[in-house]
């Protein structure tokens, strides 16, 4: 149906401060949003403008806004000693951020950048647009209380905002990118199927298999049009195909395309994803698997045990329930590796583990950057070349794990990186 702009506050005249009790979402009128984001930045603009040595009274068209917008479920929101309305006892936040603001001028060529975020991936940049108590997984829900930002955005994409910054009326047009979602929430509102699913990755159309057996050559091909079209085929099986083979033409979109998203990479998820594998891999490691069949479950645990031990004793580190991110920093380092490899048996292995977490250590500042191409150009350089050394040692050296499985985030991380960092 055609979603028009809900108006969360009809037919109640009270305070706005506090929501009545049954509210489940407080959301700003997107416009309204970012005219305040917009006024915020009246100083740096006009700031800008004077560095760049633009005449202030000509520039009153022209200004392109760069927005980049996230939404990210909050987990655990419960009352811890109950009395408020019964609400879901998660939340959902989406939010944007004011990237840069550019102008075209007639004079000079191309575009004068005015002003650039200088923290964009700080949450003090972050400005919330609507916040729910919704479950992430709730899609119908989810749907329903976002589609009306959707719809504004939309309308907006079309039109230009005239607003007076430094006492003149100007112009600016919006441009909105989707990056700011980890690979959950893509799957969720590009209507691909679940993270467990045999297409492993938002950026690619590979299989599971595939990505393992071929780590490396992969390029960017899924993109939300692409979505669509083949989310109508799947909805109209115009071929008369089985499940099977539907679902291999379609590969993995199996739900409507709700919102765009730009091919990205979560790095905090990155990174514990990635050390949850190393995890694994040095459990393994210290029982040997390489050598056995099928070790037992008891074989398995006293593995993680004397690999935890190890860990508290050289590294002060805590065994977690679930890996986190602090964790993954700690465990993601040199000296865990030197640490885990005292427990190693056999030197080359020893050797492979360190050469391992050596290239790792060489490709994770790529990812973590907010400006790689500034921050860390010659690793960035070296990224593709670091990439096929490492995925190199898992087929060979560490195939036992990588036998027709990868996990999602490491293909990404071996496959995708320079790709989304040049686009």
């Amino acid at each position: 149906c055609n979603v028009g702009i809900i108006n969360g506050l009809s037919g109640w005249m009270s305070s706005l401060d506090d929501a009545p009790a049954d509210t489940i979402t407080r959301r700003f009128r997107y416009d309204v949003a970012l005219v305040s984001a917009l006024k915020d930045l009246e100083e740096d603009i006009m700031e800008g403008l004077r560095d760049s040595e633009l005449d202030d009274s000509v520039c009153t068209s022209g200004f392109s806004v760069m927005i980049k917008e996230s939404c990210d479920g909050m987990g655990d929101v419960s009352e811890k000693h109950g009395g408020g309305p019964a609400v879901p006892e998660k939340a959902v936040r989406f939010s944007f951020t004011v990237m840069s603001v550019t102008l075209v001028t007639d004079d000079k060529e191309g575009e004068v950048t005015i002003f650039t975020e200088p923290k964009p991936n700080s949450e003090l940049s972050c400005k919330p647009l609507c916040l729910t108590f919704v479950d992430e997984s709730d899609h119908e829900t989810l749907t329903a209380i976002l589609a009306p930002i959707v719809a504004e955005r939309n309308a907006m994409k079309e039109s230009r905002l005239i607003l007076s910054i430094g006492g003149l009326p100007r112009s600016f047009r919006f441009h909105f990118r989707g990056t700011g979602y980890d690979e959950k929430m893509v799957r969720e509102m590009e209507g691909l199927e679940a993270s467990g699913s045999t297409y492993v990755c938002t950026l690619c159309d590979t299989t599971r298999s595939e990505a393992s057996k071929n780590m490396v050559l992969h390029s960017i091909t899924r993109n939300h049009e692409e979505n669509l079209e083949r989310y109508e085929i799947w909805r109209k099986n115009p071929y008369s195909e089985s499940v099977d083979e539907l679902r291999d033409r379609v590969k993995g979109v199996s739900a409507k395309p709700f919102m765009e998203t730009q091919p990205t990479l979560d790095a905090l998820h990155c990174d514990i994803g990635n050390a949850t594998e190393f995890y694994k891999i040095f459990q393994d490691e210290i029982g040997e698997v390489y050598t056995k069949v099928n070790p037992s479950r008891e074989e398995r645990r006293s593995w993680r045990t004397a690999l935890d031990k190890q860990l508290r004793k050289k590294l002060r580190l805590k065994p977690v329930m679930r890996m986190n991110g602090n964790y993954a920093r700690r465990l993601m380092t040199q000296e865990a590796a030197e640490a885990v490899c005292e427990l190693v048996p056999t030197e080359e292995r020893r050797e492979a583990l360190r050469e391992l977490m050596r290239l790792y250590l060489q490709m994770k500042p790529v990812w973590r950057a907010t400006c790689p191409a500034k921050e860390c150009p010659d690793q960035l350089c070296r990224y593709s070349f670091n990439s096929q050394r490492f995925a190199d040692l898992l087929s060979s050296t560490f195939k036992y794990r990588y036998n027709g499985k990868i996990t999602n985030y490491l293909h990404k991380t071996l496959a995708h990186v320079p790709e989304i960092i040049e686009r």
